[in-house]
């Protein structure tokens, strides 16, 4: 290959620039960046950048030096509007056509929308480091937040504004949010913390409308009456694969780009981070995976691949999302029906850890601060549960 191109420079774009020239590959080197900031660290956006802890220089993943070094051409603030696989061409927005020979997609994703969700100022959605500015900016001036959705996201915006001191208010249309990635009984834990913080968690309720004046939100109305006024409302109600670019690309896009389990979307071409699908070769089902460490090892994976290394992309699925003073770790997927063994600790405190079992076979492992010991527990995954375990 004398080209490859890598769309997207967050950390898996960036990961895989970084392998490619640690695999030797000297060929050119092209970073199509939609961003005006360099690639940055997303986990801080949600809690020491809304808190004011962190600013844009904390959460930059690489240093000028790093492109210049690499010899890689960054195209900063730049979008890539359509990609041609028969041509093996890319589309830029300044009306550049960039020809390819290897490309790796690591476009990420975007925030759901609500259902007509209107444009108003104090209307937010969090996914980039503008984004977390834009809302910060909003949250020193006003007392009352009301954030929509309480998956991982919402959850860590509620706790950084718990923290600076704002009343909050968390709306989520399930009853225990969260259940389908930490299983109901942990789910339960982690909205009693956050009552515990003085969160007023409204669940089971949706949206039904907005209130503003002169553009400006003033309140939400909820599906049972119930008024909220707010001048801060930040929607966390999921995200979306950013694939439109590649409408008609002729790659397959099914919830991301559909890959192999090599990370491989067509020849010559990867993807890596939030907007791969690939086929889990242990677990045989398309899998994308919305976490930091997964974004750096399937990027490191599919920069490798595009070399000819051939290395199958099977990692344990993990995630872990951190709020007030709790870190909550799992290991695996665990499954809608399930039995939960707990291997340490109480639920809900310092040094807890659990099994979720199905069929008598330990499909996830889950901590609550307990970071050494889920990591050991880790192995347990896969194999039959341990009778030793405590039935909860």
């Amino acid at each position: 290959m004398d080209r490859i191109v890598v769309v997207g420079a967050s950390l898996a774009g960036l990961t895989a620039v970084e392998t490619l020239r640690e695999e030797n590959f000297a060929g050119e080197l092209v970073v199509i960046n939609a961003e005006t900031h360099a690639g940055y660290d997303r986990p801080p956006l949600s809690k020491k950048v809304l808190a004011g802890g962190m600013n844009a220089s904390d959460i930059t993943l690489k240093p000028a030096e790093f492109f210049a070094t690499n010899r890689v051409d960054h195209r900063i603030g730049v979008r890539a509007t359509v990609m041609d696989l028969a041509t093996r061409t890319i589309a830029l927005a300044t009306g550049e056509i960039l020809t390819f020979d290897g490309l790796l997609i690591a476009t990420g994703l975007r925030p759901r929308p609500l259902p007509r969700q209107p444009v108003l100022r104090g209307l937010h959605m969090l996914r980039t480091l503008d984004d977390a500015v834009a809302i910060r900016a909003d949250m020193l001036g006003t007392e009352t937040m009301v954030i929509i959705g309480a998956g991982f996201l919402g959850c860590e915006v509620a706790a950084t504004a718990r923290q600076m001191g704002l009343e909050v208010v968390l709306v989520d249309p399930m009853e225990l949010p969260m259940a389908r990635q930490v299983g109901p009984e942990l789910a339960a834990a982690l909205l009693r913390k956050h009552r515990q913080k003085g969160v007023d968690i409204r669940t089971g309720r949706s949206v039904r409308s907005f209130e503003e004046s002169e553009g400006q939100v003033t309140a939400i109305t909820l599906d049972d009456g119930t008024r909220l006024p707010t001048k801060i409302v930040v929607v966390t109600i999921g995200s979306l694969a950013n694939t439109e670019w590649l409408q008609g690309s002729g790659l397959s896009l099914d919830n991301g780009v559909v890959c192999d389990s090599f990370c491989c979307a067509a020849p010559g071409v990867f993807a890596a981070g939030d907007v791969a699908s690939w086929l889990h070769p242990r677990l045989g089902v398309q899998m994308r995976l919305e976490h930091r460490m997964h974004a750096t090892e399937q990027a490191m994976i599919a920069a490798r691949n595009m070399l000819g290394a051939g290395i199958a992309f099977d990692p344990l699925p993990y995630f872990w999302t951190d709020f007030y003073d709790a870190r909550i770790q799992v290991f695996g997927r665990i499954p809608v029906e399930h039995e939960m063994l707990v291997l340490s600790g109480q639920i809900g405190e310092p040094g807890f850890t659990a099994a979720f079992c199905q069929g008598g076979i330990v499909e996830a492992v889950a901590g609550w601060n307990a970071a050494r010991d889920i990591r050991k527990f880790s192995a347990l995954v896969g194999k039959p549960a341990p009778i030793e375990a405590v039935t909860d």
